[in-house]
């Protein structure tokens, strides 16, 4: 199969590193038009400049805003008033004990992972559904299903994203648009690293940190190991083409088998 997105415009979310940024290098690579996104110009410019080293003759455009806002949202709009493809990878993480997160992290838990995506989806879903052709994802995680006992407000908020991308679904029922949620699993980033020495041994070698994670905190997981950006970003491009026109409504699993389900 050849992906190819030629002629699409695709905005990603919190595409500076880790997961976002492999999802931009994807859809650069599959001939999209792609907008990286983060909240510095500074961090926007870096990863736009390793994109163009990355994937030569790339289209690339610089979107530094904080979509968490309703002000850095309308600003991301005035530099990209439409999108083809939209993925809302942006998220935070975080371990922290169930009776003492507050009702400020609460909130900043949904306004970061959650009303940012719903406020883009409803900004680009319009002229997606005028032209008869889009696509929507929403980066969930396996959280959102199996919620962690060290961080309920994530796996809370990933829950609701589920929630939003069926209902959207529904919106757009019948219009050439799709809408998905991508369930991922534990992945290496170096957020995730940091995570990882919060709950082991600091002073243990990587590779042994990483194991001894996932042996405590993740046992279920049938890969045994961290996924890598990429094999997050390889569904999401799936996702993101014409090839994928019958798979809408769905939360779409690249967990390693984490999630003990035999539903996707």
């Amino acid at each position: 199969m050849r992906i190819d997105l030629s002629g699409k415009t695709a905005l990603v979310t919190g595409s500076t590193q880790g997961i976002g940024l492999a999802i931009a290098r994807n859809l650069a690579t599959a001939g999209a038009r792609v907008a990286v996104n983060g909240r510095k110009a500074e961090t926007v410019d870096r990863a736009v400049a390793e994109l163009a080293e990355q994937v030569p003759g790339a289209e690339l455009i610089g979107a530094p805003a904080d979509v968490t806002s309703e002000e850095g949202t309308a600003e991301l709009l005035g530099a990209l008033p439409k999108a083809d493809i939209l993925v809302n990878n942006l998220g935070i993480f975080g371990a922290q004990p169930a009776m003492e997160i507050t009702d400020e992290e609460w909130r900043r838990y949904f306004e970061v992972n959650v009303l940012a995506a719903i406020r883009l989806t409803r900004a680009y879903l319009p002229g997606m559904t005028e032209a008869g052709w889009g696509r929507i994802q929403y980066i969930a995680s396996d959280s959102a299903i199996v919620i962690p006992a060290e961080m309920i407000h994530y796996g809370v908020s990933k829950t609701a994203l589920l929630a939003a991308s069926r209902g959207f679904a529904k919106e757009a029922a019948g219009t050439g648009v799709t809408v998905n949620a991508v369930i991922a699993g534990p992945t290496h980033t170096a957020g995730v690293e940091d995570f990882v020495y919060q709950l082991v041994d600091p002073a243990l070698p990587w590779d042994q940190a990483q194991r001894e994670f996932m042996r405590l905190h993740r046992p279920q997981s049938l890969l045994q190991r961290l996924i890598e950006p990429e094999e997050i970003a390889n569904l999401s491009a799936y996702l993101a083409s014409p090839l994928a026109s019958a798979t809408t409504g769905a939360a779409v699993r690249v967990d390693g088998g984490y999630v003990d389900s035999i539903l996707p």
